[in-house]
Parts: structure tokens; sequence; C-alpha cells
């Protein structure tokens, strides 16, 4: 039977709502601010608890809304926001085919405008083709702000004084300029027509409730306008979700909070779930929601449900989930042959696995789906991978990145992980570098600064390494003894005279080695090298001048050929270009004799 037969349109699932922004923006207390809002309006036990959600009832949110939400003009059951502890990248989660969230919330300070994490979000939002809308959060903090608990903008807006609305507006301006730099266009939602193609900003305060009716009423809209059909749920088949997080919880041992978003899951059911190896085939021992808030008090602070339908969140017990990692695919068996079942489980992970390399980085992020945005940015800055798992670095990684032949390489990228305290003490042992942030790009950034940094001190070693080219001339009457070891004044013309460097003339293009430079002096002090420009007197030990040499003579340092192949090929731009000039006339004589000198 094919999936359109039991999808019943008149049994809509509430849409999942992320809430999404910088560290201290606000969403954590916009999130309270709206549960504690529906807790109030809600008759008591009207607002079901969920794992890591909370539902808002479309009664619920007409009675915060007020007038801005008739209930009658919406058959959407209501909102399901999901409020996934702050470090994980709730954007990343991920569903069938697309983001996990069905709709968006990009929480902005009004007074700190767009920070390192918002745009990582909206590029995220961006590449998932999530439909979002941004709260402007933080409007009672405008100087002068007279705040009026839980109205809705406009009416609070009207009350404020013109310097305090001229105040607001700047800010708002500034956030609406900062989204079109990103290349969305935006305004605030009432002026906003169509808002497939503009974001709406909902200027909004999480402290008063200010602004929060027009922010549920245009989420409600939004989903009823353009996401109906994608609601429409198949009320009695097997469940699909995905996991929020693994946890250890006392009595039940390792459980996994998922949300649910088509379907249903029963106490009886058995599940297949995306795990670190293989796809883990259990059977549910307990459905577990928190108990009502008026219940706390009891024993245990869950209690068991025998079924729950989409979209909802909840904890799963069952043996075995170890393994589980956050982010993963979740589907019920229940009529359907279990080897069909395991193998969708297994194309929804291959669909998000990572093209590893021979030789790369390590990479460790929190779900399966901020590890996919991790190796898309990776790919994009070209940097390769040699192992991608989800989970906190641990001494198995360290071992690993220290087998890596690069410094480069020797490297483990966290995002959003944990670093064990033996795979730290490890990695200082083994001398692999390990970089944590919560930003990706500001990860791989603080990763290219690194490379740079080492490349430029391999660079500085070759450099002190290698013969420099050098092109100089023996002054008339400038010699100060003929042998043993000829003593001579010099004119560097190009390039810098070491000591301890051979010497070589040529004849027509045939160099022909006179000796090697045992001394420089300039002005009576011995120096250890000599730059273009400068005179200064050489002993070479093995010619006589006068034989082997001659006043007036062009003389050249001698470039053991490999090294004039890493100074041409790796560092001619290190070099000072008198330098490179001495390299290119020197190489010039080599190749005219044997045209692959050097290459």
């Amino acid at each position: 039977m094919s999936d359109s037969d039991t999808h019943d349109p008149t049994s809509l699932r509430t849409p999942i709502v992320a809430v999404l922004g910088h560290v201290d923006h606000g969403k954590t207390s916009l999130l309270d601010k709206i549960r504690g809002s529906a807790v109030i309006e809600g008759e008591a036990g009207a607002i079901t608890q969920h794992i890591g959600a909370t539902a808002v009832p479309l009664d619920v949110i007409s009675s915060i809304a007020g007038e801005l939400v008739d209930p009658d003009d919406f058959d959407l059951p209501g909102l399901l926001f999901i409020d996934t502890p702050g470090h994980h990248s709730f954007t990343t989660l991920r569903s069938r085919g697309g983001a996990l969230a069905d709709i968006a919330i990009l929480v902005v300070d009004v007074n700190d405008g767009f920070q390192p994490q918002t745009l990582e979000a909206l590029d995220i939002l961006q590449r998932s083709q999530t439909p979002f809308i941004v709260a402007a959060n933080k409007i009672d903090t405008v100087p002068g702000w007279n705040a009026n608990e839980d109205s809705p903008i406009n009416a609070t807006y009207e009350a404020q004084s013109d310097r305090v609305r001229e105040r607001l507006d700047e800010s708002l301006y500034e956030i609406i300029g900062n989204l079109s730099d990103e290349g969305f266009s935006a305004d605030l939602y009432w002026r906003v027509q169509n808002f497939q193609r503009n974001v709406g900003v909902v200027p909004v305060s999480a402290m008063t409730g200010e602004g929060v009716p027009d922010l549920l009423a245009v989420m409600m809209g939004l989903s009823q306008r353009y996401m109906k059909e994608e609601m429409e749920i198949d009320v009695a088949g097997p469940g699909v979700g995905t996991v929020l997080e693994v946890k250890e919880e006392k009595g039940f041992g390792k459980t996994v909070d998922l949300v649910l978003y088509d379907g249903t899951l029963r106490a009886d059911d058995t599940i297949v779930v995306g795990g670190t190896n293989e796809p883990i085939v259990t059977d549910v021992r307990a459905l577990l929601q928190p108990r009502p808030l008026e219940e706390i008090r009891t024993e245990s602070r869950f209690e068991k449900v025998d079924e729950v339908s989409a979209a909802t969140g909840i904890k799963v017990a069952a043996p075995d989930l170890g393994d589980a990692i956050a982010g993963a695919p979740v589907r019920v068996v229940r009529d359907r042959e279990r080897a069909d079942v395991i193998a969708e489980v297994e194309d929804e992970l291959a669909s998000i696995a990572v093209d590893t390399e021979e030789t790369g980085v390590v990479v460790k992020a929190d779900t399966l789906g901020s590890l996919e945005a991790m190796a898309d940015a990776l790919e994009e800055a070209e940097v390769p991978i040699v192992r991608a798992e989800v989970g906190d670095v641990a001494p198995r990684d360290v071992s690993v990145a220290s087998t890596a032949e690069e410094g480069k390489e020797q490297v483990i990228l966290g995002f959003n992980v944990d670093v064990l305290g033996d795979a730290e003490q490890r990695a200082e042992i083994e001398d692999v570098r390990v970089f944590t942030d919560e930003v990706i790009y500001q990860l791989i950034e603080e990763y290219e600064e690194f490379v740079d940094e080492l490349e430029r001190a391999q660079q500085d070693t070759i450099l002190e390494n290698i013969v420099r080219p050098a092109r100089f001339r023996i002054l008339p009457d400038h010699t100060f003894r003929q042998n043993d070891p000829a003593v001579v004044g010099v004119e560097v013309n190009s390039g810098t005279i070491q000591n301890n460097t051979n010497v070589v003339k040529f004849e027509g293009n045939e160099p022909e080695r006179v000796g090697q430079v045992k001394g420089i002096q300039e002005q009576g002090e011995d120096v250890d090298e000599a730059r273009a420009g400068n005179r200064v007197s050489v002993a070479i030990d093995g010619p006589t001048v006068g034989r082997q040499i001659e006043e007036d003579d062009e003389l050249w340092t001698e470039l053991p050929e490999k090294h004039a192949k890493i100074l041409e090929q790796e560092l001619s731009s290190e070099i000072p270009g008198d330098e490179l000039e001495a390299l290119n006339m020197y190489l010039d004589k080599q190749r005219s004799r044997d045209p692959f000198w050097g290459k």
C-alpha cells in the first residue's frame, strides 16, 4: 500500500518549530515566555509536556494572540516548539529529505545585531531551505521604552515616544539591512505580502511578552498558508522520527529523546535506530513523557504512555541504545519486513555519510546533521577529512590524528562537542592539535590560521637550510691576499653571499667550481652574510688570484640543483627580488647547457 493512501487531509500534524540564534540573544527566554504564557492561558493539563519540545495548541495560541488569531481560520492543531539544549545545533537536525524543523524563528538582539552564530544559522536555513521569520528581541531595552506586558507590537509601539520609536526603527532597519547583505529580502512583518519571497521581522521582548502575540500569529499564518499539505500525515502508520539526544536515565539505562514527525509509536513496537556502526534493531520497553507540572513531586520524573502520534517529543527506553547517535533516523517496523526498514535507515544514514580520504583531519560533531554541515564547509575550504564521527573527542580520535604524516593533519576539529580529559592529555603527549568551537566557520578559520602559521614556520626552516643565490664581482685593486685562502674585496650585484658556500665561475655556460667562502668581513667585522649592494672582503679557500680567478671576474654562489628547484618552485615569493634575479640568471645559464636543469 502506498503512503498516499493513508495520508489523511483531515488529520494535520502540528508544524515543528526551531528557535535559533546567537548565544545570548534570548532563544531560551523566548521559549520560556511562550511556554509560560501557554501554561497560564491553557486550562490546567491542557499543555502536554513533551520531551525536548513544547506543544502549544491552537486555542491557547488564540487566547495569547487575542484578535490576531481567530481559531476558525485554522485547521492546523497548533505549534510544536523544539527546545533542544542550547549546545545542540538544532538547525542541523534532519528528517527525510531536509531539515527536521518545518519552520524556524531566528532570534536577533536588536541592540547587538548580527553575530557569528546568526550568520551560521542563516547559512544552514538557506541550505536546508527552511522558511523562517526573524524575532528582533529585547525591544524593552531600547532606552526610554515603556513596557506594556504581553501586548501586540502595534499597540505598544504606538504608545512609545517619538524618540524611542526612532531608536527602535533604526535598529530594526539595521537588521533588515543585514538580512539583505546575506541575500534575503526582508521587512517588518506587517509590510510583507508574500512570506515565501520575503522574510518577516517581528519586534518582540521575551521579558515583557510584547510582540509575542504577533510572533505566534505569524508562525500560525505561515504554517497554515504554505505548509498545510506537508502537515497531512499517516495517522495510524508506523512512526518516523529523528533522535534529538541519547541520555542515561536512572532506572532505564540508555534512552533516546526523539521527535516523531510522522505516524505513531507504541509501547510494544520494534524500532530501527541509526547507530555508530550499523542500525540498531530493538524493542521499545517504555515510552516516557514528563509528568504534568503539578505531579513533578512524585518519585519518577516521567510517566509511561501507551502510544504517541506525530508531531511529538518523546523519550524511548529500550535495550541496546548505547550506540545510537544524535540526529539519526528512527523508524517503527510494525507490519513491514524488518530487512526493508533496516535498509531504509541505512539509506538515510548513507545520504548523510561524509566522504573521507586516505589522509586528512579528524572531525567530531554533536549530531549527524552538524557533521554533514562541517563536512560541506571543509569541502568548500578544500580540507580533506580522514575520519568523521558524532560524539565527544576521545583518546582513539587522538590516536588516529597522531598517525598523520603532515603536521597540518595531526588535528581534530570538534563542533559543539567536549574533549574528554584523557583525550586532552593524550593530545598533548602525541602533539595533536584539538580545535573546538560552536560556530562552524570560526572553527575552520582557526584551523586555517594554524595551517598558515605552520607553513610559514616550515618555509622559514627551509630557507635557513637552503643555499641562497648570489652574483658578485671582484673589485679591481682589491686583492688583499693571493691564496690559502684568497682574500678579495667584492661588490654583491644581486642576492646574498653566505659563509661556507661554494663559489663558481662560468666559462661560457660551463660552471667551474673555484673554491669555498671561508669568511666575510664588512668594515673589519666578521659577518655571516652580505646582501646585494654591499662591498665586503671575502676569504675564498681554493683559488689563487691571477690564476683561477682574476680581479673584475663575475663569480656566483654554486646552487645545488635540488636547492635551485625548491627556490624556484616553492620559495620564489619568499625571497627578495634581487635574489630572485640572481636565481633566474643562474638558471638561464645552467639551462642553456641542460634545459631540464633544476626542474
